[in-house]
Order: structure tokens, then C-alpha cells, then sequence
């Protein structure tokens, strides 16, 4: 492969490439594949040489025309938007001759103006392409905007243009001259999802992600980014700090902190990097993604002594770095309100990694959906470690037979299946599907290697368990109020309180006393309220909620006294009987 690296004294050139560009050079030292299609991170910042001998970082395009296909005689880059341009003076040159020729044979006016709509310029980029391959000579053809070209989408819904790029870079695709000569044709694209299958999954199309920068990677950046100046002059966080805290950003992201604390002399201090990557990431990810900040650790759950205890000890192997004995994921089911998505914000709050949860990333319009989960796969790989939280797992995540959308629904299910099972993200990303319904949650997303562990909570059903809720619940909702035990305010049918009724009855009673014109509550506050306040009652669901929580939990300890010796033969029949009822009603 000709280029700059290949004229090294190395004993293995391609060392100084990009993994993913060593990946290209690999495929193509094969001879068996000449059309590669770049995904993923196309509008980062890639290494390159410059010409002082230095390092420095240049857009892809450029590391792709000056590093890896230096050698090349003719580098030709074309988009619907630039048309066709040649990377050196020399081949344009090249190309306004053969242009001119063109005109001549075929009446055309083309060396004047080249043309921008595909349907012409790939006519004239193939007959440039196979003239020179003709004389021997070493091309790569750069398409950026791929996505603009072979749209994602079945070949009956393209437009006639379309539908000749796609054939057009098929054929290339397996070309017997493509493939017996020294050429390159490379598109970009920035999901894969975009592509139509026709090339994304061809055989002789080889395609590649360009991962969001590793930390070393990141490290390197800004080391280059300071040449020259001391960190300290602008930052409180140590260089090797920084890099690590900088995990799931770009080059181009990281340009724009280092840029503002260098040229605005604004510091860079831990409070400010992380509210600055939340924005980043959040912008790069169009609402898909909502980052959760932990502001407690599990010391803040009130019960659940047992889910505590595993969920501490998974916290104590990720702080040792043991990723090989981690659950790939957590079920946590339970009735409403029994603190589930708090419970996963402490576990993340507990070793001090980032909380995503998944926002509405489905869309209307063919292909966007897919294009969204890819963009959101891309960051979680960057991010990690990191804990995904998907809360109502039971309807958000759809399942394998969803239909009527052309099987946009079963690709989506099929999609996140896989990623959640992928064991070489095992400790890195860590799953927490949320729902208090089991039962609907499609076995694929809750069997072992996918959510593996699955976690039951429960309501308190001590007076202890109570006491401790309310102490919890005064601190989360700034209420104080001293009283000797608060399970002896509670009416006897009132014994399944759940930390969202409680939370409740103590904003009525901070509201009653503002009323009143006091800051303080009072026991007298917290009576009245309690006298008066009738908690939402649906028994029946509650109870279907508990067993399917009970038949789903995987350690019999984490189970309550009264569910612990119950049969599993008559909990299913239970929920058969409830199952039948709340259908009637």
C-alpha cells in the first residue's frame, strides 16, 4: 500500500496508522477487496505527519489523501455538494486533459465545468478511473457524504439517480480491473445504518467504524493541542486525569475545551470538564441520550439491605478493574415506587461513573431509528466504563415481533440484543433494564449473558424498614420534622406505603405548613396529613407486580419473609387469576 508510513524504516510501517487504518491497509494488502466504506467518527481529527516531520492532526480526508494513499499517483475526492476535486495540482491538471478529450469524443463541455450530480460525475470519475488504470498508474477516489448517494432504504423507494449510484458502485465493488490494479475507492459515512444494504452488507465492500479516540489516544491530542505551554497555567486537572475524564469526546470536543481555556482563560476545573462533556455529548447525541448526575451513593437507599450488599460488592470488583466477574446486566423489578431508578443512580454515584439513560431514540422516517442506535452504540463504547439505565424496559424496548413499521421494530429489538450481549463490553457498559413488569420483557433481554442479574424490591414491611424510608425521604426532600417513629402514624390499612407515598405525604405537609405561614413542620402537620391522605389503591396490580417480581428474582435472599416459602407452581397460578381479572376490567 503506498503510503507515507510504507516509506519508513520500521520494521512494520502500518505501527504509526490508526488501528482502524491498519485494518484498511490489511484488507487491502488481501487483494480481495478494493471499496471501503469508513463509519463512525469521519468528522474527528486524525494524526498526521507534517511536513516539518512533526506530528500534528489534520481532518480524515487529508490523513486519508497525504498518510495512507500518499504514494498514489491520482487522489480524486468527490461529494454532491464540492463535485469532483483532486487532491494535487498535478492531478487536476491530469483531469482537465482528460476532460477535454471526453468533450471531444462526446460533445461535451466538461473540462470547463465538471459536474456535481452523481448520475454524471461517476460516468466521467469511471472513465478517468479505468484510462489510467489503464497506464499503470495508483488511484484512490475519496466519496464523502456516502449517506447522499446509496441512501439506506429499500431499492424500490429510490429515486432513478440513486438507484444508478448504487449499481454503479456495486459494479465497482467487484470489478476485475478494480480489483487486479492499485486503486482505492473509499466512502464515508457517518452511520452505517445510512447505507444502503446493497453496499453496507456487499461482500466486496469492506466496512470500517472509526471509533471515538481511546484514552492514550486522547492523551496524545492534547499533549500536541499544549506543545509548549504547562497545563497547570490553565488547568486544575492533571494531564493523565484529564484524558481519563474525557472519555466518549471527540478531538474536535476536546479542541473546543482546550481551545476556550487557552484563548478565554477560562480554567479548566473537574466541576467545569464534566458539565462541558455533558453538553458535548448530549449535543453530539440530539436528545437520544440524557446524562444522570449521581449525587448519592447506595449509603442513601433506605432498605433493600440485600440488593445493597450484591450491588456494593459489583462496585468493589469495577474499582479493582475485575471486569471478568461482572453481570453483563441487572433486571431490577418491583412495584411502583419502591425506588428503582434511585437504587441505579446510587450504584453509579458508588464508584463514579457516568449514568446515561435512554431517551426516545425511534423515529418516524425509514432508516433514522437505526441510525439513531447506532450513533448511541458509538458513544456507550466511548463512555465506558459507564451504567445504561432503561427504565419501563417492558414497552421501551419493543421486543422480536414487533410489525407494521416494515420491520424497523424487530431490526431495533434485534440490534440492542446483540449489543447487550456482547461479552467484550462485560464490565465496561453495564445494563440496567427497569420495569415493574417482568413478565413482559422479552426472554432474549433477560436471559443470562444479557441481564443476568435480576434484583426484586419491595415495599417495607417492617416498622423499621419504615422508620429508615422516612429518615431517607426527609433528607431528599429538605422536610424535618422530629417524630418518635413514623410507623406509628400510619392507619392500619396504610401498612404498604411506598417511598413515593411517603415522599408525597411529606410535601403536603411542608405545603399545610407554608399555609399555615411556618417553615417548620410539625408532628401535628404530618398527623393531619396522614389523616387525610388517601394513597392511590390498586391492589390487584399491586399484587401481580410483586409475584411477577418474586417469580423473576434470581437470590432467594433478597426475597421478604411472606414471598420466601411460597411455591412457584402457586405463584404462577396467582398470576394467571390476576392476569384474568384485570383483563375483565
Amino acid at each position: 500500500m503506498t503510503t507515507k508510513a510504507r516509506k519508513s524504516s520500521k520494521a512494520d510501517p502500518l505501527l504509526d496508522l490508526p488501528r482502524w487504518a491498519q485494518k484498511l491497509a490489511q484488507k487491502y494488502y488481501t487483494k480481495t477487496v478494493c471499496t471501503f466504506l469508513l463509519y463512525g467518527a469521519v468528522r474527528d481529527l486524525q494524526p498526521i505527519t507534517q511536513a516539518d516531520g512533526s506530528r500534528g492532526f489534520g481532518t480524515l480526508k487529508t490523513f486519508l489523501s497525504e498518510e495512507l494513499f500518499g504514494g498514489r499517483d491520482h487522489v480524486i475526492f468527490y461529494d454532491r455538494s464540492s463535485g469532483i476535486r483532486a487532491a494535487a495540482p498535478e492531478t487536476q491538471k491530469d483531469l482537465q486533459r482528460a476532460m477535454a478529450g471526453y468533450d471531444a469524443l462526446y460533445g461535451t463541455d466538461y473540462a470547463k465545468s465538471l459536474p456535481r450530480d452523481p448520475g454524471r460525475a461517476l460516468q466521467i470519475l469511471e472513465n478517468f478511473l479505468r484510462l489510467r488504470l489503464g497506464e499503470g498508474k495508483s488511484m484512490a477516489l475519496i466519496i464523502d457524504f456516502a449517506e447522499t448517494l446509496v441512501p439506506g432504504g429499500e431499492m424500490s423507494h429510490l429515486s432513478s439517480e440513486d438507484r444508478f449510484v448504487v449499481a454503479t458502485l456495486d459494479k465497482w465493488a467487484h470489478d476485475p480491473q478494480f480489483l487486479a490494479n492499485d486503486i482505492s475507492v473509499v466512502l464515508l459515512a457517518e452511520n452505517l445504518s445510512d447505507i444502503s444494504p446493497r453496499i453496507a452488507r456487499n461482500p466486496y465492500v469492506a466496512p470500517i467504524e472509526l471509533p471515538l479516540p481511546l484514552e492514550e489516544e486522547r492523551l496524545d491530542y492534547v499533549r500536541s493541542k499544549l506543545e509548549g505551554k504547562r497545563l497547570q497555567s490553565i488547568s486544575d486537572v492533571p494531564l493523565a486525569a484529564l484524558a481519563k475524564m474525557t472519555a466518549g469526546l471527540s478531538r474536535i470536543n476536546l479542541d473546543r475545551v482546550l481551545t476556550e481555556a487557552l484563548e478565554r482563560e477560562v480554567r479548566i476545573t473537574p466541576e467545569l470538564l464534566k458539565e462541558k462533556k455533558k453538553e458535548l455529548i448530549q449535543a453530539e447525541c440530539h436528545g437520544l441520550l440524557e446524562f444522570i448526575e449521581p449525587a448519592h451513593t447506595l449509603d442513601a437507599v433506605a432498605g433493600h439491605a440485600k440488593a445493597k450488599e450484591m450491588l456494593r460488592a459489583a462496585a468493589n470488583a469495577l474499582k479493582k478493574g475485575r471486569n471478568e466477574v461482572m453481570p453483563m446486566g441487572y433486571l431490577i423489578s418491583g412495584p411502583v415506587g419502591t425506588g428503582k431508578t434511585f437504587l441505579v443512580s446510587c450504584f453509579a454515584g458508588e464508584i463514579g461513573i457516568p449514568v446515561v439513560k435512554f431517551l426516545n431514540f425511534r423515529s418516524q422516517w425509514q432508516g433514522v431509528t437505526e441510525a439513531n442506535l447506532e450513533r448511541i452504540f458509538t458513544l456507550l463504547k466511548a463512555l465506558w466504563p459507564v451504567a445504561v439505565m432503561v427504565d419501563e424496559a417492558d414497552t421501551f424496548l419493543g421486543n422480536r415481533d414487533s410489525g407494521g413499521d416494515s420491520g424497523t421494530s424487530s431490526r431495533v429489538f434485534g440490534s440492542i440484543a446483540s449489543f447487550m450481549g456482547n461479552t467484550q463490553y462485560r464490565g465496561k457498559i453495564v445494563w440496567f433494564l427497569m420495569t415493574a413488569r417482568p413478565d413482559l420483557l422479552p426472554i432474549d433481554l433477560k436471559r443470562q449473558g444479557r441481564a443476568e442479574e435480576h434484583l426484586a424490591l419491595f415495599y417495607p414491611s417492617t416498622d423499621a424498614e419504615r422508620d429508615e424510608l422516612f429518615q431517607v425521604m426527609q433528607k431528599k426532600t429538605g422536610v424535618s420534622v422530629d417524630v418518635p417513629s413514623f410507623s406509628a402514624l400510619l392507619p392500619e390499612q396504610a401498612s404498604q406505603f411506598s417511598g413515593a407515598d411517603i415522599e408525597a405525604v411529606m410535601v403536603r405537609a411542608k405545603f399545610r405548613a407554608l399555609t399555615a405561614g411556618r417553615e417548620q413542620v410539625t408532628e401535628e402537620d404530618l398527623k393531619a396529613v396522614m389523616a387525610d391522605f388517601v394513597p392511590p389503591s390498586y391492589p390487584m396490580e399491586i399484587e401481580l407486580q410483586n409475584l411477577v417480581a418474586v417469580q423473576e428474582c434470581t437470590s432467594r435472599e433478597l426475597l421478604p419473609e411472606p414471598f420466601r416459602s411460597l411455591e412457584r407452581d402457586s405463584i404462577t397460578r396467582r398470576v394467571r387469576e390476576l392476569k384474568m381479572l384485570l383483563e375483565e376490567q
